[in-house]
Formats: C-alpha cells, sequence, structure tokens
C-alpha cells in the first residue's frame, strides 16, 4: 500500500520556501543542487530523457483529476493548496504542475561534440533561444563562459522549452578550459570576418556567440579558427545574437546535411 502525496497548506512550510527560491531566484539551483521545471511542457521533456523527478508538486485542484497519472511517474508527490501553489509561479498564467529535477554534478565536457559557446551572455531569454536551436540543429553540448545567465535560471528553463534535455551543458568556464575542445571554433561578428553564405563549413564545430553588448570577447576569438558575418542588406547595424544564432546553427546543420 503506497502512502499518498504530502500536502502543504502553510505559507510558512519550508519545503514550499525551498520551491519558491527554485522558482524565482536565478542562483538557487545551484545552492540547492537541483531544478523547478513549472509546467507539464517541460516536465514531458524531462521525461522523455530519461529525468526523473525528486518531487512531482500539484496544486490540490489538479491533483484530483490529473495528479494520480503524473504520479506514476516516481519520486515524492506534493500537493499545494492552490493560492500557494500561485506563489510558486513565475507566469502570467501559473501551471498546475511542477518537477524538482536534480541536478548534474559537474559534467565533463565532451571534447569532439559538436557544440556551442555562450560567451557572458547576460539574457535568459537569448541564451534559452540559443540552447533551443542548438538541439534543434544537431548540436549536442553547450559550453557557457563565466558571466553567462545560469544555464538551469528559471527563466533560461522557459526560455530554452525542453532543450536542456537534449544537451550535454557546462557552465562556469573559463575561456583557457576550451583549449580541451578538439572541434574548431567559429566566432561571429557584425562587422568583420568572412561571409557566413560563402563558406564551407566544418563539421562538427563549436559555435560561439559572444555577449549582446560587447560581442566575443578576445580570449574567446584568439581560439577562433574562422570568423564570419552574416549578410544585412537592410543595413542594420547588427542583429540580435539569438537570431544570429540560429541563422549560423542553421546553416552548419543544412551543410552537414547536403
Amino acid at each position: 500500500m503506497t502512502s499518498g502525496p504530502q500536502l502543504i497548506s502553510s505559507a510558512g512550510n519550508s519545503l514550499l520556501k525551498d520551491l519558491r527560491r527554485l522558482a524565482h531566484d536565478s542562483g538557487a539551483y545551484r545552492k540547492q543542487g537541483r531544478v523547478w521545471l513549472e509546467g507539464d511542457h517541460l516536465c514531458r521533456a524531462a521525461m522523455a530523457r530519461g529525468v526523473k523527478p525528486e518531487l512531482a508538486v500539484f496544486a490540490e485542484s489538479f491533483w484530483p483529476t490529473a495528479g494520480p497519472e503524473w504520479a506514476r511517474h516516481g519520486g515524492k508527490d506534493v500537493v499545494v493548496a492552490d493560492a500557494l501553489f500561485d506563489s510558486l509561479s513565475a507566469l502570467e498564467s501559473p501551471a498546475r504542475m511542477g518537477f524538482v529535477v536534480p541536478l548534474a554534478q559537474a559534467p565533463a565536457m565532451q571534447p569532439d561534440a559538436p557544440t556551442v559557446i555562450l560567451d557572458r551572455l547576460q539574457d535568459a531569454g537569448n541564451v534559452g533561444a540559443i540552447l533551443r536551436c542548438a538541439a534543434a540543429f544537431g548540436f549536442r553540448q553547450a559550453l557557457a563562459i563565466k558571466g553567462t545567465a545560469g544555464l538551469w535560471s528559471p527563466k533560461v528553463l522557459r526560455s530554452g522549452m525542453g532543450a536542456h534535455f537534449a544537451l550535454h551543458l557546462v557552465e562556469g568556464l573559463e575561456p583557457a578550459s576550451l583549449d580541451t575542445l578538439a572541434v574548431p571554433v567559429i566566432t561571429t561578428s557584425s562587422h568583420q570576418g568572412e561571409w557566413l553564405h560563402a563558406q564551407k563549413l566544418p563539421w562538427p564545430c563549436a559555435w560561439a556567440f559572444g555577449h549582446e553588448g560587447q560581442g566575443i570577447g578576445a580570449e574567446i576569438a584568439a581560439r577562433a579558427r574562422l570568423a564570419v558575418r552574416i549578410v544585412q542588406p537592410g543595413g542594420e547595424e547588427s542583429l540580435n545574437v539569438a537570431a544570429a544564432a540560429a541563422i549560423c546553427l542553421h546553416a552548419s546543420a543544412a551543410a552537414n546535411a547536403n
């Protein structure tokens, strides 16, 4: 006979406080060693990659109809009073359930993997969008240089839309760590380098995308085998880094498919 779920009805509950930190504090996942996934899309994406939750958390009104189905996926079940569950959400329309999953401990870099390098990107939406493109276009690894938005922070997770679970993620790296890579590094710039559309792109490779304002740092640029720029006949000064990444990563995928 299995026991029922834990019920949380008090705002002062210690577990609820921990969940709130995971849901709202971009650095809490590092302190707790676990990650909050809000909503069924992220939870399904995690399960599809074999990730098992430590906790499955449900709004009280959701539990009687859909909770038991989700509960079969393992982990401890927690039911939270609706008003308290809403306090966990950073969404305009709060989801009705979420998972807490363990954070992998400092994974080692994969030297030969098709890779995306994030060099001090600040905007969580950009980071998540690039991870999503990386997964879609066949890149298997993302490396974040120190100063990049936390890869497992709530906003990056929401923007990534499940891409995290298709990628090997390593963060907090120094530029010198990239010397371990066995694949060529390619950088982008809005004003210098070879035209992307005219290049024979190597595969596998590591695309590096830099800070929204400053671009690629000198230490990353010095390690690049190729620098490219994207043709912009409309005359805009530069592209959003996530848009540029989508173009570059698609170019690599298309070249590799031929």
